[in-house]
């Protein structure tokens, strides 16, 4: 610290202070909860500018308000046009995407957002979602996130406020993702090679290639999402 000045690092902390509550003043308190790859770009360059200024005596006050204002300006500008220019929104933050629709898997949609089934699965649980079966539309947001709208069988009102008996919960069991079998978890539910062919085979698909994604409930049996 002795060969840092401590006004010209004291002014630089202050003006960084008020420059990230102007920012979240003027661009809306939802870019924190829905963080775009925009706003991700954003953030992580003025991190990397101020951090590495603060630091460098070289760099004087008026040359950090410049670095500070101009990416600031940047991203005001950018926001604006998102605003008023309603094409420019797909390229600068994106545009939601259906990736389920009653409980199918869009792979085109999937691949082209770059997830994969496990990836997609980890998001559903996060909704309390813990089968595809489950969901009328699934559909992934520009900040990554997913929006699940239930079928209305799983939707509220929820048993216990219409006074019905309780039945056993089971969680699914994912037997195939994009054509391979995962057979750790068939050998689970007590299924070999030839009853996963049967039961496939009952529902119509002679190869397993032909299958994207299935899963099995021991209350629902088998739920296929085809190639």
């Amino acid at each position: 610290m002795e060969d840092v000045n401590i006004v010209i690092l004291t002014l630089k902390l202050i003006i960084s202070f008020i420059t990230l509550f102007f920012i979240i003043f003027v661009t809306g308190r939802t870019s924190i909860t829905q963080l775009t790859p925009f706003h991700f770009v954003f953030v992580l360059v003025l991190g990397e500018l101020v951090g590495n200024m603060y630091y460098e005596d070289k760099v004087g006050i008026l040359t950090f308000l410049y670095a500070l204002g101009l990416w600031t300006l940047f991203m005001l500008g950018i926001e604006f046009l998102t605003l008023k220019k309603k094409w420019t929104r797909s390229y600068l933050v994106g545009d939601p995407s259906i990736i389920i629709r009653d409980g199918v898997v869009n792979r085109k949609m999937l691949e082209k957002n770059k997830l994969d089934m496990n990836q997609l699965l980890s998001l559903l649980r996060q909704h309390n979602v813990f089968s595809i079966r489950e969901v009328k539309y699934g559909i992934l947001e520009a900040n990554g996130q997913i929006s699940v709208l239930k079928k209305s069988k799983y939707q509220t009102p929820e048993k216990q406020d219409l006074n019905l008996p309780e039945d056993s919960v089971d969680l699914p069991a994912t037997l195939i993702i994009d054509g391979e079998v995962l057979w750790d978890n068939v050998h689970g539910i007590g299924y070999d090679k030839q009853l996963l062919n049967n039961e496939l085979s009952a529902n119509g698909y002679t190869s397993i290639k032909d299958i994207f994604y299935a899963d099995w409930r021991t209350s629902d049996g088998i739920h296929i999402s085809p190639k």
